[in-house]
Parts: C-alpha cells; structure tokens; sequence
C-alpha cells in the first residue's frame, strides 16, 4: 500500500515544481482555491499590463492610425498562429475570430457547402449544447438538412454525412475523444469533421492532423477573459474551396477597396467576417504567450499528477462524502478536469464556494473541478479537500441558501 501524502509532501512538491514560477504571473485572489479555469482562466498579469496599454497608448494616443502602428489590423492572424502552435495546426490554418457558437455555424455550413448531395449533420448525443443548437439553427434555416444525433457516433457515420461534429473533451465527464480514430473513420465514409477545441486546447497537446476544421475559445484554458475571442481552423486543403455565410469585409480579399461585392481573402482569411475586437484579442495575445512558454507537454504532465492526487485524496480524506467519480482513470482518455456525481452536487458547490474553493456545476448532479496546472499549487489541491470533508463532516451544505440556483452555475 502506498502510504498516505501529508500537506508537507504536497508542499515539497510544490518546492521542486519547474512550472511554480508561473503562479506569480497570474492574479490570484486571496485564499481563494481555483478549480474552474476549465470554465474561465485566471488573469495574466501580463494581459493587464498589454490591456491598459492598448487603451491609454494605441487607442487614447494613437487613435485611428493604431490599426497600422500598432498592428491592430494583423491581431487575428497573430494570435490564431499563436494558437495554431497548441492545435499541431500550421499559422496559416489558423485565425482568431467571432465567438465559438458562430465559427460553428460558418464551418457547419462550409462543410455542408463542399459536401454537395449530402444533407446530415452528425454529433454526438450529450454533445456540449451550443454545438447542437448551432447544427439545428443551420439545418432550420436551410430547410433540407438533418442533425443526427448518436451514442456511437463512428457506427453512425453513413453515407448521406456531410459533416461529423465533435467535441475533443467531453464537457460533462471529461472523455478524451480518440481524435485520429473518429477522424479517419468520417474521411473513410466520405465526410468531413469539425472538432471543437475547446476543453482541450491549452490545457493538453492537440494534434489536429487529419482533420478539416476546428473551433474553439478562448476564454477556458487559454486565459483570454470572459467572453474572449474564439478562433477558426481550416486544414489548408479546403482554403481555395471555403465559402462562409457571413462573407463580410474584413474577409474581403481587399477590404479598403470597399468593392459593391464580396471577393474572398485567400487562405485562412476568408474565414473572417467583420472587425476584430482589440482589446478583448490584445489580452488574448498576451496570455497564450504563458502557455507557448510554459510548453503543453509540461502543462499535461503536471495536470495528471495534479489530477491523480486529488482524486487520491477524495478517496482517503473524506469517502463519506459519496463522490462518484465520472472521468476516467487512464492518463491516455481524459482531459483537465474531474467530474464527479452527487445527489446534491449544486448544494455542496455552492457550499465550496462559500468555503473559497470554486469548482463548477453543470446540472442535473455533476460537479467538475478543473486542473489548470500555471494557475493551481499542489498544496491548494490538499486544502481544497480538507475545506470539502469539513463542509461535508459539519453539514454546512445543508444550509438553505445553497439549494437556490444561481443564474451562473
């Protein structure tokens, strides 16, 4: 038997951690114990910093001429390069664009467009619901489209799919889809595939290889702020045949012609519709810089370890609490955060959050405490434990003001 961990060793570890500097470069409240960076990232203080210069230097002293000075112009293809290096895409596959629910619907639609004769979207049943409403919204507005919905989705891909729509990670119990394997098995039926990045990019090392397109945000795992830009990939292959149906002028071939018609941009380009938000990019492309720096194969490695102790914990330190654990065990099949099944889950994380421990609940029972390795200390996993088996031993959760739903869970 492995003897049991103290605070001490979980200290030490935090001692000898290569990646502990980077705690510093992040703004982290007080006492505060942050497992939901799965949900929203923390602040780089970095991200700061670029923030207030793009607002007091670009825009309050350089005003219009910014967009060429300061480069604004070029700040979708920066940082969708940036992200391109996460994704094992190429810079020019890549580019930082609208939000993930609308890169959906132009690539959703693209597919459908370069798949003539066929009319399915395929996703997976449990899907995270944006990308199924998206899929519906699309099919609604076409008329003649179906989305079909599978357990098995590789079994289902038949011959009338247009497009196979996935996610990497499963939002809900964090289930590594096997990217390559449902990649080949669409091309092997005469489909393409769109692959949803976004609990998994930035938080582990992605190989898009095969695939024809991806989304993804950027306000997760990426540290970009609340409602941060999101970003579109297009394998090279398909860039001279891209159509999007929001064809606007900054993915005009030449936007500053202002021309009565729409002429695509070549390459990834066409891809944008119109003005890029500046200050939510800036802080955007601030941010990935930590994670290009730090490196996602030591980013992944100490997630598992960070994942692996806490679940240890939960078992040794408090098995009365009941958690049921949803995520799997093997290294090789999950992504950056642990799911775990409880009757009152909403309770208990409302609870935990009072306790200055924040965790997230996605209903009807599953709370998910997400592993985001610059921003979460070793010794923070053992007093997030220790504050969850007081709240349990004390019945503290019990408390009626943790039953009401919040608007936000």
């Amino acid at each position: 038997m492995t003897k049991a961990l103290s605070r001490e060793d979980y200290a030490a570890l935090d001692a000898a951690d290569p990646l502990a500097p980077f705690l510093a470069r992040f703004r982290r409240p007080r006492d505060l114990l942050y497992f939901d960076g799965n949900s929203l990232g923390m602040l780089p203080w970095a991200a700061s910093r670029r923030v207030v210069e793009a607002l007091e230097i670009e825009w309050g002293e350089g005003l219009i001429e910014s967009w060429t000075e300061a480069s604004w112009i070029d700040l979708p293809q920066r940082v969708g390069a940036k992200i391109a290096r996460l994704t094992g895409a190429d810079a020019d596959e890549v580019i930082a664009t609208d939000s993930t629910s609308i890169n959906l619907f132009k690539l959703l639609a693209a597919g459908l467009k370069l798949r003539p004769g066929r009319r399915v979207i395929l996703t997976e049943v449990g899907n995270f619901p944006t990308d199924i409403y998206m899929a519906e919204g699309l099919a609604h507005l076409l008329g003649d489209v179906e989305v079909r919905l599978a357990e098995d989705v590789a079994a289902a891909i038949t011959e009338d799919v247009a497009v196979v729509a996935l996610s990497h990670v499963d939002y809900r119990n964090s289930a590594l889809a096997d990217m390559a394997g449902l990649t080949a098995a669409a091309h092997a039926k005469g489909a393409l595939i769109l692959w949803d990045l976004s609990h998994s990019a930035g938080a582990l090392p992605v190989a898009l290889g095969e695939a024809d397109f991806a989304v993804g945000c950027g306000y997760k795992f990426l540290n970009g702020g609340p409602g941060a830009p999101a970003y579109a990939f297009v394998a090279r292959r398909w860039h001279p045949m891209l159509i999007q149906p929001l064809a606007g002028w900054m993915g005009h071939a030449a936007p500053f012609e202002f021309e009565a018609h729409y002429r695509p941009a070549p390459g990834i380009k066409r891809a944008l519709s119109g003005t890029p938000s500046v200050l939510a990019m800036t802080a955007l492309d601030a941010a990935l810089d930590l994670l290009l720096e730090a490196g996602m194969d030591r980013i992944r490695a100490k997630a598992q370890a960070q994942m692996d102790l806490f679940a240890r914990l939960i078992e040794e330190r408090c098995p009365e609490v009941g958690l049921e654990l949803l995520t799997p065990h093997a290294h090789e099949t999950r992504g950056s955060h642990l799911a775990y099944r409880h009757a009152e889950g909403y309770a208990l994380t409302q609870a935990l959050r009072a306790r200055r421990v924040v965790p997230d609940f996605r209903a009807p029972d599953i709370i998910r405490f997400g592993f985001t390795p610059l921003t979460l200390a070793y010794a923070e996993i053992w007093d997030a434990v220790e504050r969850l088996a007081a709240i349990w031993r004390e019945e503290f959760w019990r408390e009626p003001r943790f039953a009401m739903k919040a608007a936000v869970t």
